[in-house]
């Protein structure tokens, strides 16, 4: 019996299918703005994911509302003025929570880091970083450019 084989042009990319996996997990978000996820990566395996929502066991946006838009809080600032943890940070703490070393990986999410989420993974040791949308933060991107993070936008 011959086995047909998938051609490899059928085939996806590394890339897609990592960002394809970012934005299944941001399917979980619980955040009424945004819905975003990611993935750390390293040689290829999947480490950690995370997405955006409040910390564990306390009440979601979704339930509650969300203190950004009733404080009219525009994105991009004020990051501290939120219930909720953004996907990277939830991708190093569960990786941290289990003893998971991310140094030298490449994390894969949905949008492009804020900020404080840049600081992090710089310190984490986060070698690579491939989003597939922008976000409004300058600061975030001389940070990542000056710890010299590559920083990759995949294409549509």
């Amino acid at each position: 019996m011959a086995i047909s084989k998938k051609k490899h042009k059928d085939r996806i990319s590394w890339d897609e299918y990592f960002m394809q996996i970012a934005g299944l997990v941001s399917q979980r978000s619980t955040c009424l703005r945004r819905s975003v996820g990611a993935v750390i990566v390293k040689d290829k395996r999947m480490l950690s994911t995370g997405y955006n929502g409040a910390p564990r066991g306390l009440a979601h946006c979704l339930d509650v509302g969300c203190i950004r838009e009733k404080l009219k809080i525009p994105s991009g600032q004020r990051h501290e003025l939120c219930r909720g943890l953004h996907a990277e940070q939830n991708a190093i703490i569960q990786a941290a929570l289990y003893g998971i070393s991310v140094r030298d990986s490449t994390i894969y999410i949905t949008n492009h880091p804020c900020i404080i989420c840049a600081k992090m993974l710089i310190n984490a040791g986060i070698k690579e970083i491939v989003i597939k949308e922008g976000y409004p933060d300058e600061l975030s991107s001389r940070l990542l450019k000056e710890a010299k993070i590559t920083l990759r936008k995949m294409k549509d």
